[in-house]
């Protein structure tokens, strides 16, 4: 016996809960299948960008993401050597909530996964996709129980892939395993308490052969995130056989950026270090064999631009605003084909240019003339 519904979202992220709270306020039949726990932490940056407020008004959480989140970001900076540059964070407008904002993962996720089951979204917590068939009418997913043994066959006319991209599975829209390369990117992520990072600054760490940003997140905490090549961690590891991963990063970042050092300098570890990866940004498919993509299923830049939450919610906005605006009843095969296409066109629009500027960025922050030169010659780079 199958359970139907309108649809199903794999992944209860930002992305997938976004996408599951519009689809279920305009009287759709949901269901999201989430593989974790919440409150969950996850390696993200958490800081989101101000374009999300007017959306979070519409789906009725603004008040509370303004709420929990940090300070407002005024400022943004570059640490790097010796050198501890800032400068102001250009706004949108004239009021206090054109300031983006940081908010931690467990609580941003939490918080949008339940006013989608709220508003009616069926939740199946912890549970899996282990296999999509597609066929004329509908498409079928098995989802398995991540505690016991159950099973259950859910079927749905939309199925929208909200899983990210950092894990390999078997379904159609996941990665493979990639091989692995000294250029691969390593995610690291962890809060501290009692940071000295000045109220409102978001600076960028640059060091050899990565990066990484830290912010003041939620309940007086601030997020220290970063991504660095595989073949300079494993020179650390090598250099200090017995040290963790991410304490040997961490030992790093310090040595390299004094702005990071005296911002950390008397803080306090809370929780352990976070790791994932390799990180793999890029476009990718948006909507293909009757599968719709987003968040970083679909695509993601790297994270020196500090928009992952942004552009997973704002994909999910995109999807579903098309879906939405055509009867239940009407989304034909051929119908979904062509919301898939506009879909997709809409997302390279939107968020190609960031994707591409990410990756310049990136590179610029991980080269080696950035490291040597300094930050003289950040300033003098070309935009």
């Amino acid at each position: 016996m199958a359970d139907n519904y309108d649809a199903l979202l794999i992944g209860g992220g930002p992305a997938g809960a976004t996408a599951a709270l519009m689809l279920a306020r305009a009287g759709w039949k949901v269901a999201v299948v989430e593989k974790a726990h919440f409150p969950r932490r996850k390696v993200c940056g958490e800081y989101l960008s101000p374009t999300n407020l007017a959306l979070f008004r519409k789906l009725g959480i603004a008040d509370d993401f303004l709420e929990r989140a940090g300070p407002p970001v005024r400022q943004v900076g570059l640490f790097a050597r010796e050198s501890v540059l800032t400068a102001p964070m250009p706004r949108l407008g004239t009021t206090t909530e054109t300031w983006g904002r940081a908010l931690g993962r467990e609580t941003l996720d939490t918080l949008l996964l339940q006013r989608a089951a709220e508003a009616g979204a069926r939740v199946w917590q912890p549970w899996s996709v282990v296999k999509v068939v597609k066929n004329p009418e509908a498409v079928v997913c098995e989802a398995a129980s991540r505690t016991s043994r159950e099973t259950k066959v859910l079927c749905a006319r939309v199925v929208i892939a909200a899983h990210g991209s950092w894990e390999t599975g078997t379904l159609p829209t996941q990665l493979s395993r990639p091989s692995m390369r000294g250029s691969d990117l390593l995610g690291f992520k962890a809060h501290f308490l009692d940071c000295r990072l000045t109220a409102g600054l978001m600076p960028l760490l640059v060091f050899p052969g990565g990066y990484g940003g830290m912010v003041h997140t939620n309940e007086g905490r601030a997020s220290v995130s970063c991504c660095i090549r595989r073949n300079q961690l494993e020179r650390f590891r090598r250099a200090s056989p017995g040290v963790a991963a991410a304490e040997a990063v961490f030992a790093h970042v310090l040595k390299s950026c004094r702005g990071a050092r005296e911002a950390l300098a008397a803080a306090r570890l809370e929780g352990p270090w976070l790791s994932t990866g390799p990180i793999r940004p890029g476009i990718r498919s948006r909507f293909s064999g009757g599968l719709f993509c987003i968040g970083n299923a679909a695509g993601e830049a790297h994270p020196i631009i500090a928009e992952g939450i942004s552009m997973a919610i704002q994909s999910a906005w995109l999807l579903c605003k098309r879906l939405t605006a055509k009867r239940r009843e009407a989304l034909t095969h051929a119908a979904l084909e062509e919301v898939g296409r506009d879909y997709a066109g809409a997302w390279r629009q939107y968020f190609g240019p960031r994707i591409h500027a990410a990756a310049l960025f990136a590179q610029l922050a991980m080269s080696p003339a950035a490291w040597i030169r300094g930050p003289k010659y950040w300033r003098q780079a070309p935009a």
